[in-house]
């Protein structure tokens, strides 16, 4: 039994949930897939798959067994690329998460200019409004907004945001006077739940912090609907600076009580540092740090 290719089989039947999904993935048949999930926990001595005729389950022994056998198909695959030379083409899967938004507007264009220069890479990419845990969830490289707490990971930063108020010229031309901050709980609020999921705004930092709270009429689940109910001059939303990037410097919306915005969050690209870096993680991060460095969203005059 060949210990690395049962390992890969184990790893894409427990992903897919399926025999039959992890054969296509493989370009293998059914049978041989069986076959070689049946010889691995023949040879552990343990069940690593619960089977019914519904579904297909990493067992609780599984689960331990699969984030193993992830990080060991991980390193053989960098041994083979440090065997090849530091300037093998970048080949194989990557996976790579980011905020919902940001990663559609800022990752995106560098993960198809990446996919265009090697042809040999494939890429999930997972935007989700949550923090991903990278080694858990089998992601390589991620884009975090907001203070990293301690880990292994090894982090770039790129930039930096900061969460902004601010509404259309014609709503403001209409709405009730906004001279100081507790003016907005007299406003109609726009909350992206993502961003704004409470109904106090803390604003400004140390002693000069101001919580207002306001009571939204609409409340949106996703910050690009929020965007485009405050373009229609319909209320004020509070989101990140690199979110409405654009609809301020259209005219669309107008930055509000700008000196009390809190501390600018900063971006990091991050992944596993590891003992050497493969070089596909290595060719992606480079690239996603030098695009996102160059991106006016995330420059400190813009944040």
């Amino acid at each position: 039994m060949d210990r690395l290719q049962s390992m890969g089989v184990f790893v894409a039947v427990a992903e897919e949930e399926s025999f039959a999904g992890a054969a296509r993935r493989l370009q293998m048949s059914p049978p041989a897939v069986t076959r070689c999930i049946a010889a691995l926990e023949e040879h552990l001595g343990v069940k690593l798959l619960t089977r019914t005729t519904r579904f297909v389950r990493a067992t609780e022994a599984g689960q331990r067994y699969v984030e193993s056998a992830r990080r060991i198909l991980a390193e053989a695959d960098e041994a083979d690329e440090a065997a090849a030379g530091v300037h093998a083409a970048p080949r194989g899967q990557l996976a790579v998460t980011a905020p919902v938004l940001f990663g559609s507007m800022h990752v995106m264009p560098g993960i198809v200019e990446f996919l265009t220069r090697y042809p040999e890479v494939s890429v999930n990419a997972i935007f989700l409004d949550r923090v991903v845990n990278l080694l858990e969830e089998g992601i390589d490289v991620g884009v975090r907004i907001g203070e990293l707490p301690d880990s292994t990971l090894r982090a770039v930063p790129v930039g930096a945001v900061r969460r902004v108020i601010c509404a259309s010229p014609d709503y403001l031309s209409r709405c009730p006077a906004l001279v100081e901050p507790r003016d907005l709980a007299k406003q109609t609020v726009i909350a992206a739940s993502p961003v704004s999921p409470g109904l106090e705004w803390r604003l400004g930092s140390g002693k000069q912090q101001v919580s207002i709270r306001v009571q939204p009429r609409l409340t949106v689940t996703n910050n690009a609907a929020a965007i485009e109910a405050a373009a229609l001059g319909f209320g004020i939303t509070r989101l990140m600076s690199y979110q409405v990037a654009a609809p301020l410097a259209a005219g669309q919306l107008v930055r509000l009580f700008r000196e009390f915005e809190p501390p600018a969050l900063p971006v990091h690209v991050v992944h596993h540092e590891g003992r050497q870096a493969s070089a596909k993680v290595r060719a992606l991060v480079d690239l996603l740090v030098e695009r996102l460095r160059q991106n006016a969203a995330l420059a400190a005059e813009a944040a």
